[in-house]
C-alpha cells in the first residue's frame, strides 16, 4: 500500500526557484532577528501524534501568529547556535503590537518540533531560555504510534529491517544513546530520533524530564484520538490553555500527514500492547486520567 492521503510540503520538495526565495527570506529574517519576539508555545510531540495537524489547528486562531515553518528543531539540534538565532524564526516586535492593537487583545506565537519530548537534554534548555513558555504535549495509542513511526522511517530510506526485527535490534541501536545525549550538546542521536520504535511511546518517562524542569499547570497533556473524534472541544481546551479569546469562527479541522500502510501483526501488536501496560498505567496515575489505550487483541 503506502499511499498518501495527505502530505505537508517542505524545502526538500521545492524547486530551486523556491529554494533561492526561502534562502532570502531567511537572509531578511536574520537581519532583523534582534526585533523579533520568542515563542509563548511550545508543542512538544509525541513524534506521529498529531502534532502538525494540531499545529495546523492552533494557527487557525486570530490571535496566534506562527513561526517561519513549524518544526525548526532549535533546542535538539540547533541550540549551539543560540538565540537571536532562534528569534528569526518568530515574527517581528512590531507586527505582534500592531495586531494586539488592531484585535484589542493579546497575541502569541509559537512553534511544534515533535523531537523536543523524547530527547533528554530539550527540557533543561527550554527552561533555560524560556520558563514562562507554555507547553503541549500530543499522545497518541503508543502501539499505533510506535508502527506509524517505523513505517516513516521506511519511506525515508532509514530502516531496511522488518518491524518485528527493528524491535529485536532496538535494546542494542539505542544503547548509551540518551548518556550521550547529556553529555555532548554536539551529538544528534540519529539513532535514538529514528529508530526509537517501542522506547518513544513510554510517554511517562519523558513527561517526568519536563515536569522536573515546569509545573504541571504549565503542560497542557492531549491525547490524539480526542483531537480526531473532537477537534472542536480539543481546539477550545488550547484556547483556554494559552488564554486566548474563544474563537467562534474557527476554520475547519483538516488532518495532515495520513499515511496509508499493511496491517501490524496481530501478535506483534499484542507484544507492544502487553510492554506498555505498566508505562501507561503510570502515565493515568500521574495524569489522573485513563487514556484508553489497553485494548487486547480480540480472536
Amino acid at each position: 500500500m503506502g499511499a498518501m492521503t495527505a502530505q505537508v510540503t517542505t524545502p526538500t520538495d521545492w524547486t530551486l526557484a523556491q529554494r533561492g526565495r526561502w534562502a532570502a527570506r531567511m537572509r531578511w529574517r536574520s537581519a532583523t532577528r534582534g526585533s523579533r519576539v520568542l515563542p509563548d508555545f511550545l508543542i512538544l510531540g509525541g513524534q506521529r501524534c498529531g502534532s502538525t495537524s494540531l499545529y495546523d489547528m492552533l494557527c487557525g486562531h486570530p490571535d496566534v501568529m506562527p513561526a517561519s515553518h513549524k518544526e525548526p528543531h532549535f533546542f535538539d539540534n540547533n541550540h549551539l547556535r543560540g538565540e537571536e538565532f532562534y528569534r528569526r524564526l518568530f515574527p517581528l516586535r512590531m507586527h505582534v503590537r500592531a495586531r494586539e492593537r488592531r484585535l484589542g487583545r493579546h497575541v502569541v506565537t509559537g512553534e511544534a518540533t515533535t523531537y523536543y519530548l523524547a530527547h533528554p537534554a530539550v527540557p533543561a534548555r527550554v527552561r533555560a531560555l524560556l520558563p514562562d513558555v507554555r507547553l503541549i504535549a500530543i499522545l497518541r495509542d503508543p502501539v499505533d504510534r510506535a508502527y506509524s513511526h517505523y513505517q516513516l522511517s521506511v519511506r525515508e530510506g532509514r530502516e531496511p529491517l522488518s518491524f518485528e526485527e527493528a524491535l529485536a535490534a532496538e535494546p542494542g541501536r539505542l544503547a548509551g544513546e540518551e548518556e550521550r545525549l547529556l553529555s555532548d550538546p554536539t551529538y544528534r542521536g540519529v539513532a535514538h530520533r529514528f529508530h526509537s520504535y517501542r522506547s518513544r511511546g513510554r510517554y511517562v518517562e519523558q513527561l517526568r524530564r519536563w515536569w522536573a524542569e515546569y509545573p504541571r499547570d504549565q503542560l497542557l497533556v492531549l491525547r490524539s484520538e480526542d483531537m480526531f473524534a473532537e477537534p472542536r472541544a480539543v481546539y477550545d481546551q488550547l484556547v483556554r490553555f494559552l488564554g486566548l479569546d474563544p474563537d467562534a469562527d474557527r476554520r475547519a479541522f483538516a488532518a495532515r500527514n495520513q499515511v496509508s500502510y499493511d496491517a501490524m501483526l496481530p501478535e506483534t501488536r499484542e507484544d507492544l500492547r502487553r510492554s506498555y501496560e505498566g508505562p501507561n498505567r503510570e502515565l493515568e496515575q500521574e495524569l489522573g486520567r485513563e487514556m484508553g489505550w489497553q485494548r487486547p487483541v480480540q480472536d
